[in-house]
């Protein structure tokens, strides 16, 4: 069984990594597992702009997710989708998704999306990342860092850890392509 899941996992890697190939690819071509397991297809939102935030229950930013859904809230009858993706990248997350939801629920309440812990640098990066690394030369250089697409799939900005997702200046973006 570990091994059926394990390959599973390497046909699932290399197909969003070919993906990553195409000069015309675009946020919409990958997927994530959430935080209940489900396959998350951001094809799904196409047409639509995306804001995603690598986030950690055990950082010094974790009170920003109070922040992302409160900006949550307020786009919520708009076509903006927010996702967290959980990472242990920093080595501030936990290890299990039933320990990041109770951060997220509990403490937070949240109501947007929320991925299962992801890799968001290093040896086995995920497929996302790897793409806006190649496409765009970026990458987190720490938890909670946004990164704003809009309708086309393409990255139109991108805010550090210091910015609140709530911020005037990232309201201002998202407004201007809702």
């Amino acid at each position: 069984m570990k091994l059926l899941k394990f390959f599973l996992f390497l046909t699932f890697f290399w197909v969003n990594m070919g993906s990553s190939a195409n000069m015309n690819a675009s946020i919409f071509d990958f997927s994530f597992f959430d935080i209940d397991g489900k396959l998350v297809k951001l094809e799904n939102f196409k047409g639509k702009p995306l804001l995603i935030v690598n986030t950690a229950s055990r950082c010094g930013f974790t009170p920003q997710y109070k922040n992302l859904q409160n900006l949550f809230i307020k786009y919520k009858e708009t076509d903006l989708t927010i996702i967290a993706i959980t990472s242990n990248s920093f080595n501030q997350e936990y290890s299990s998704s039933e320990e990041i939801k109770k951060i997220c629920l509990v403490n937070y309440d949240i109501g947007f999306i929320t991925s299962a812990p992801i890799d968001v640098k290093g040896e086995n990066i995920h497929s996302i990342f790897h793409w806006i690394k190649e496409e765009y030369n970026q990458s987190p250089k720490w938890n909670f860092y946004k990164y704003l697409f809009d309708r086309n799939g393409k990255l139109l900005k991108s805010w550090s850890s210091i910015t609140k997702p709530d911020s005037v200046k990232i309201q201002e973006k998202i407004d201007s392509i809702i």
